[in-house]
């Protein structure tokens, strides 16, 4: 097949599990309180660059459906940012290491990222009875850390060790 036919298909069918998985879930993939277990696909860029355009896309995809503009773009560009560190932990680290630092990069962006999102895209200024701008989004950022913790390290991790025992990599990357 075709190197560049590859690479889009790759990419298109990583975006589209990626917006399928969030739309699907997006009654706790979304706010301040979320697990997004489409970020657990966050790994891929480790097994092939075609992963960076599509989680971007997947991510923009689902956000531009169920959120707003802003999300869609600041939500996606740190999903960009992310894909792009999480490629090149792949390429400089060592195996061990690169396993463990691969969902890293997910997990700060968006905890940077959201908190900001939720206050100025979406107008959220209270977290329960907490407010004030900083309480809001140092506990929004605390929220999320913890979810993409959950879904990056958790499951992606889960999903990068099953891929490689199934040789998936090797076949479909």
């Amino acid at each position: 097949m075709n190197k560049q036919i590859r690479f889009l298909c790759q990419g298109a069918i990583v975006g589209a599990v990626y917006a399928l998985l969030t739309l699907a879930t997006w009654t706790f993939s979304s706010m301040q309180i979320q697990v997004r277990l489409s970020e657990a696909l966050c790994v891929l860029p480790l097994f092939t660059p075609a992963a960076i355009p599509g989680l971007f896309f997947g991510c923009f995809l689902s956000n531009i459906l169920m959120g707003n503009i802003i999300d869609a773009i600041f939500g996606s560009l740190a999903t960009l940012l992310a894909a792009l560190c999480t490629y090149f932990i792949g390429k400089l680290c060592k195996k061990k290491l690169r396993l463990f630092l691969a969902p890293l990069p997910a997990v700060v962006f968006n905890a940077i990222a959201v908190p900001l999102i939720l206050y100025f895209g979406y107008g959220v200024v209270s977290f329960g009875e907490v407010t004030g701008v900083l309480p809001v989004l140092s506990l929004t950022a605390l929220s999320v850390f913890i979810g993409q913790t959950i879904s990056c390290y958790g499951l992606g991790l889960s999903l990068t060790k099953m891929l490689e025992k199934l040789k998936f990599t090797k076949r479909f990357f």
